[in-house]
């Protein structure tokens, strides 16, 4: 199955639709599967005194707060359509993360959104999980910042909101229905982890690819990558490793004004890390271990056969200093050296003639 591509645009459009529309248009040609952007009121999100992340502080203003940060890369409803709209002319999956409840509901009622990617920030927000979950789509749950315990706590919340009533749930009702093979099965059709290391970028040396194998092993689930790496190595080598969903930013140009554009790929590196993923798809081809079509040919000019070294007269004993190994590979084996060391040539060979 091909890896599922998402260009993260988050942010990324400054406000701007003139910009917006050429991110997708960028995401596009670049051959992602679908393009994500992030849909807050900003009012919901954060406090006025929250303090930004030092990221953030670096690639903005400084005396700006995250409320007026956000308030400022607010998405209004009717850019939305304007986005949305743009991705179906461009043959796009748009996508959003929600960050309440209320937004959430926008991207089910107003686009039928298909997944909804679920920030590593709301790892552990329950309420909104709940509420995510009664939607009744399908997930993709980022685990940046989270433990182990933290990811099944969350998971726990999912498998109680797809298969239970109740908004009030106790911890013994979130174990029931993760516990339960109907809170299972749920998980199974609707859910992807995504392994994450929040950080902009992301230190190649702290990412923890095999990470993936735990979450895999721990859930039983499908394992991605939301990378914030630079570059585009790390996302190929998590394809590599079994990711089946990996989500990058991207950005038209690293030194636009931003939280995110520093972090970001440009448009030829997201051309390249799509091809590079599908050249890593490619590769990985199947378990067995066979010659494969173009092998075969190769076969006889890299191999070898058993051939005379030196003249051997009909009834002659083959030993090691008349026989031995050369190319091409079209005759006996050279495996079957040692058996005829000892017997005696049924006819008479030149040097070089291979053994019959």
């Amino acid at each position: 199955m091909s890896t599922y591509v998402i260009a993260e645009a988050g942010v990324n459009h400054n406000g701007s639709m003139d910009l917006a529309r050429d991110l997708i248009e960028v995401a596009a040609e670049a051959g992602v599967d679908a393009i994500k952007f992030q849909t807050f009121r900003s009012e919901e999100l954060v406090t006025g005194d929250a303090p930004k992340a030092d990221y953030q502080t670096e690639t903005t203003d400084a005396e700006e707060s995250q409320a007026e940060m956000l308030h400022r890369l607010e998405l209004s409803p009717k850019q939305h359509h304007t986005i949305a709209e743009h991705c179906a002319e461009n043959d796009l999956q748009f996508l959003s993360t929600p960050f309440d409840a209320q937004s959430a509901r926008f991207l089910v009622d107003e686009f039928d959104v298909p997944r909804i990617k679920i920030g590593s920030g709301e790892l552990t927000n329950g309420p909104l999980l709940l509420n995510i979950a009664r939607l009744g789509r399908p997930v993709i749950l980022s685990t940046g910042m989270g433990t182990l315990g933290e990811v099944e706590q969350a998971l726990s919340v999912l498998a109680y909101g797809y298969v239970a009533d109740g908004d009030r749930p106790t911890f013994e009702d979130l174990e029931r229905a993760f516990a339960s093979t109907e809170g299972q099965n749920a998980l199974d059709r609707n859910v992807t982890v995504l392994h994450c290391v929040t950080e902009y970028p992301a230190p190649v040396e702290a990412t923890n690819l095999k990470a993936m194998d735990t979450l895999r092993e721990a859930f039983d689930l499908p394992v991605g990558l939301s990378d914030h790496t630079e570059g585009i190595a790390v996302p190929i080598a998590a394809v590599a490793r079994g990711a089946t969903l990996i989500e990058k930013h991207f950005t038209l140009d690293r030194s636009l004004p931003g939280p995110d554009h520093e972090a970001s790929l440009e448009p030829d590196e997201l051309r390249d890390m799509v091809q590079g993923i599908r050249d890593a798809e490619a590769a990985l081809g199947t378990a067995r271990k066979a010659p494969t079509d173009p092998e075969w040919k190769n076969r006889p000019v890299a191999r070898k056969s058993l051939v005379a070294t030196q003249p051997i007269q009909e009834g002659e004993e083959f030993t090691t200093e008349n026989l031995g190994v050369k190319r091409p590979g079209d005759g006996l084996s050279p495996m079957r050296y040692w058996e005829h060391l000892g017997k005696t040539a049924s006819r008479s060979y030149t040097p070089n003639e291979e053994i019959k």
